[in-house]
């Protein structure tokens, strides 16, 4: 076979597996504009020509108050992630610490600890500190799991900052603290932006956390709302559809967004290791 056609077998097979891995999210889509009637067709429905929006108005309605919660609990663990994770890295990545590989040792142990052991554990830390149903609890503990992973990205990429840069503006005056947020972070802005959108990410899409740590529906995120919202509405499929859209959609616009910067971090990234 030639290049060229071995080119071509080679596209055709990534198109089919891609389509094949798409094809939940495509048929996730038309069935939340599908009337009810064309869902239990015998025939599938493959476009939804006489489509309705009656399943978003339905997810707006009942879960537009856990999007609001997951927005907040998510930014919020970026920040708090990145207030701890970019510092810590800094200072692993450049600075002479005591116990640095043990450190690093013990930010690699932290991510294979089940999330379970976690969560039964910050349920009764925050129980008793009556934090049940918190965004704050959500918070904290959703940034256990992301500040060792941000701080092993963000400590790799930092590496191959050059020392010149700190030594520069130490010389024009700056203090340590100065140069970390005037010199340092910007320079590492891919890194940076790398390890906010996992952060976002991983709290967006975190089920366990939020199913222990909330009592009170109307404090639980968008996980665990779909989860309640599938089981009150078995029926109403185009609704649950609609939420699982509803509920994808801030992931895949930043996704999209940040693409670049986070490919360049991760690659950046590997290369100076």
């Amino acid at each position: 076979m030639s290049r060229q056609g071995r080119n071509a077998a080679t596209t055709t097979v990534g198109v089919v597996i891609v389509g094949i891995m798409l094809f939940p999210l495509y048929w996730m889509i038309n069935a939340s504009l599908l009337k009810p009637s064309d869902l239990v067709s015998r025939s599938p429905v493959w476009f939804p020509r006489h489509g309705t929006l009656a399943g978003y108005r339905s997810a707006l309605s009942t879960e537009g108050g856990h999007l609001m919660v997951s927005l907040v609990v998510s930014l919020g663990t970026v920040a708090v992630t990145l207030l701890i994770a970019a510092p810590a890295a800094y200072g692993l990545a450049k600075l002479r610490v005591p116990g640095r590989r043990a450190l690093m040792f013990a930010l690699l142990v932290a991510q294979m600890i089940p999330g379970i052991v976690m969560a039964n554990s910050l349920y009764i830390a925050a129980n008793k500190l009556g934090m049940i149903n918190s965004p704050f609890a959500l918070i904290l503990a959703d940034s256990t799991l992301c500040v060792p992973f941000a701080t092993l990205i963000l400590q790799s990429f930092l590496k191959g900052v050059p020392d010149e840069l700190a030594e520069a503006a130490s010389l024009d005056g700056a203090s340590r603290l100065r140069t970390f947020v005037s010199v340092i972070l910007p320079v590492a802005r891919n890194g940076v932006i790398t390890a906010a959108l996992f952060s976002f990410l991983f709290t967006w899409a975190d089920f366990l956390f939020g199913v222990t740590l909330t009592t009170d529906d109307s404090r639980a995120p968008i996980t665990v709302g779909l989860y309640r919202f599938i089981g009150a509405n078995l029926v109403d499929w185009n609704g649950v559809m609609a939420t699982g859209v509803i509920a994808s959609v801030p992931a895949a616009v930043l996704l999209v967004a940040a693409q670049r910067y986070v490919a360049a971090g991760i690659g950046n990234a590997a290369l100076k290791d």
